[in-house]
């Protein structure tokens, strides 16, 4: 069986790869979503692909840190290529992380209710995760162990783990996490379009929050090349972490309920009028 090739084309020097144009169109389709969940708040829906170069880039930094951490014993003797532009090494929990800080920046300079703007991306945020996981399978990695089911893949030698080296045929993990965030994608999207009562800004960001690390919690079961920590895949720990953390969040700002908080749909948020002394905010659009 021949293993898919992770180049579409090349000219010249100038490669594309499947890797590079599946997350290109996660993120777009993530913005389009966005967009139009803010149009039927009443926002300006050029915000939301604005947003999309800034959490790019700092959603890439951020993969790019996780990894470089998770492989550090590799990286320390090999410093020249942690700013590598390989289609390859990103970790999805740095990924989530820098770009959730370049949402926050952008909602702090033009003075955006980051929470309101965080339900916006949540959903898309897990499908274009559902559509960047096929860039592992063209990259063959994030494959689990040795697998005789039908839908088990191929992996080449060259990037088989050293402990597998005599198999063949492996569990497609990718797969399995493309899948099971599709289904979250499908849950958050119907409670962003639909979830009127009872519902305060944020919620859709934190339930995102519990959806994925119960996704990835499972999936890591079947990833032998796992970072662990104390006998565990360190993924787990973060969901394990993740999911009572934000869990206890959803619980604690009923509590704490404010007006201020209420979803209220149709009403844009306006931030408070500046001080007598103070210049007027720029242009939100």
């Amino acid at each position: 069986m021949k293993a898919p090739n992770p180049e579409i084309f090349s000219i010249g020097p100038f490669t594309v790869y499947w890797y590079g144009v599946l997350i290109v169109t996660g993120a777009t389709l993530a913005a389009y979503i966005a967009s139009r969940l803010s149009r039927r708040n009443g926002h300006d829906p050029e915000i939301a692909w604005n947003l999309l170069i800034i959490c790019l880039v700092t959603g890439i930094i951020g993969a790019r840190l996780y990894h470089v951490i998770d492989e550090w014993a590799y990286y320390r003797q090999n410093l020249g290529q942690i700013f590598g532009l390989q289609m390859q090494g990103f970790g999805i929990y740095g990924a989530v992380a820098g770009g959730a800080l370049g949402l926050w920046l952008y909602c702090r300079h033009y003075k955006l209710r980051f929470l309101e703007w965080a339900d916006y991306v949540a959903p898309g945020l897990l499908l274009a995760q559902s559509i960047g996981r096929w860039g592992n399978f063209f990259n063959q990695e994030l494959y689990g162990y040795p697998s005789d089911l039908p839908w088990a893949i191929y992996i080449e030698p060259d990037h088989r783990l050293e402990q597998f080296m005599t198999y063949e045929r492996f569990h497609p993990t990718f797969l399995y996490e493309s899948v099971l965030c599709f289904i979250g994608f499908a849950i958050l999207i119907y409670l962003a379009r639909n979830w009127r009562k009872n519902r305060m800004y944020g919620d859709v960001f934190f339930l995102y929050f519990i959806i994925y690390p119960v996704v990835r919690f499972f999936t890591e079961f079947q990833r032998p090349d796992a970072w662990i920590i104390f006998g565990m895949p360190t993924a787990q720990w973060i969901s394990i972490i993740c999911v009572l953390l934000f869990a206890s969040f959803l619980i604690i700002r009923r509590k704490l309920r404010r007006p201020s908080m209420v979803y209220a749909p149709g009403e844009p948020w306006q931030p408070p009028a500046p001080a007598a002394d103070e210049p007027p905010a720029p242009d939100q659009a």
